[in-house]
């Protein structure tokens, strides 16, 4: 194994005062490298491993986290995204310890489509999940992968008793359906440690960076989400 100094992580980009990727104000690191292909996809530039922007070790990444710390409150702190970044576990890892070290709350956004990653979890404060599908042939069919890995990172985290948001893009004509709700909410119904399950709306944002990468874009004829028809399916899962 590589010294912490020498582990060098593949950055697409960073925001210094996230508002939407965790509780409070957040600096969020969007790491490079993605396995799935989901149709829906908005950060098409984050997909290959080797387009990254930027490139820094644990030590420096957190040098720059904690320049921060003094927005973050008692709410706030820094999230991992992506991509996938569990894709980068090795330097995730050295990130979360340092991060801890520093007292800096953690979290993590991700698909857990990455196998043996439980080890990272005793450094997370926050899972935020995005749960694709349930069935193994609708998140085949949304991200071209297997659903496997996705739900052994969820097994685990409910075993290490991690704190959880839950969240699910809702497409219309592939996931709107009240019976995908019901569905989603049967299969979160024996979940622990759920603070907050959110949908959110399809947007078609990212078209134009397919145009500019030269990549197909898979929902060419599929409109916005409609935001009224999404809020009337958060309550059917709200519902108790």
């Amino acid at each position: 194994m590589k010294k912490s100094n020498q582990i060098k992580g593949k950055i697409n980009s960073l925001e210094t005062m996230g508002l939407v990727d965790g509780p409070g104000i957040r600096f969020v690191v969007f790491l490079q490298g993605c396995p799935l292909r989901c149709q829906y996809c908005h950060n098409p530039e984050t997909w290959n491993f080797k387009s990254y922007n930027l490139e820094l070790t644990p030590k420096e990444l957190v040098e720059k986290i904690k320049r921060y710390k003094n927005y973050f409150g008692t709410d706030g702190g820094v999230t991992f995204s992506g991509g996938e970044p569990l894709l980068q576990k090795e330097f995730l890892l050295e990130c979360l310890k340092l991060c801890k070290q520093e007292k800096i709350n953690t979290a993590i956004d991700t698909a857990g489509s990455v196998l043996n990653c439980e080890d990272i979890l005793p450094y997370v404060d926050l899972v935020i999940l995005d749960i694709k599908a349930y069935t193994a042939l609708q998140y085949q069919q949304i991200t071209g992968q297997n659903i496997t890995p996705s739900l052994k990172f969820l097994y685990n985290c409910q075993k290490q008793n991690k704190k959880m948001w839950l969240r699910t893009v809702i497409v219309p004509g592939i996931n709107d359906s009240v019976e995908f709700i019901n569905g989603l909410k049967n299969f979160i119904s024996n979940l622990k440690n759920i603070e907050k399950v959110e949908l959110l709306p399809y947007q078609t944002l990212g078209v134009d960076k397919y145009k500019k990468l030269k990549i197909p874009y898979p929902l060419k004829s599929v409109k916005n989400m409609d935001i009224d028809k999404c809020m009337k399916l958060q309550e059917i899962l709200d519902k108790k």
